[in-house]
């Protein structure tokens, strides 16, 4: 049976989600699907994640997938990708996201994406997501291709909730896909 994740990935190309999640097992379990999937779909899945959970995801995968289907995950340290610039400073981040995707775009390579966006302190970035999250999205819908940004539900203020939901259109709630009511596209007035 498909999942209405899967479902929405083949109806669609260019497809945003928010993943606020609760909890590691659910993290866990959302992540190694993700990854499952997208490789069983012909895909490869670009994993943005701290060190420390990679080497578990690894673990697991060493568990679920061959030599030559590991070779399609390609795992970028999510702290070196939001602080490239020595700072959280969307226009770095968006940079160094252009360059990781570049050789799948112009060779033409079916790709994926899952963003674990966390931070430190909730002082820092919360003002600027939103600006980053906007520009995210235009690219998902430019280059047509899956990308999850998932964040920790207990970390989340209301106002960066209401912000993630106006910038992304899908929201996965563990096993359920539900449109977001929230969300503005670019072309509208904000």
């Amino acid at each position: 049976m498909k999942s209405q994740l899967n479902q929405l990935f083949e109806d669609k190309s260019g497809v945003h989600v928010l993943y606020s999640y609760n909890g590691m097992e659910n993290y866990m379990d959302q992540v190694l699907n993700y990854i499952q999937d997208g490789i069983d779909a012909g895909d490869y899945v670009i994993l943005i994640e701290n060190e420390r959970i990679y080497r578990m995801i690894q673990k697991e995968l060493s568990t679920r997938l061959t030599k030559e289907q590991k070779e399609f995950v390609h795992f970028v340290n999510n702290f070196d990708f939001y602080y490239s610039s020595g700072s959280y400073h969307p226009p770095a981040i968006v940079e160094y996201f252009n360059k990781t995707i570049q050789s799948y775009v112009e060779n033409k390579i079916s790709f994926r994406s899952w963003a674990h966006v966390e931070w430190a302190t909730m002082e820092e970035p919360l003002h600027i997501i939103g600006d980053l999250e906007k520009v995210v999205d235009e690219a998902v819908n430019q280059l047509s291709f899956p990308l999850i940004c998932a964040y920790e539900a207990e970390k989340m203020p209301d106002y960066l909730k209401t912000v993630l939901m106006e910038t992304h259109p899908y929201v996965l709630m563990e096993d359920d896909v539900i449109i977001s009511n929230q969300y503005k596209p670019k072309f509208e007035a904000r």
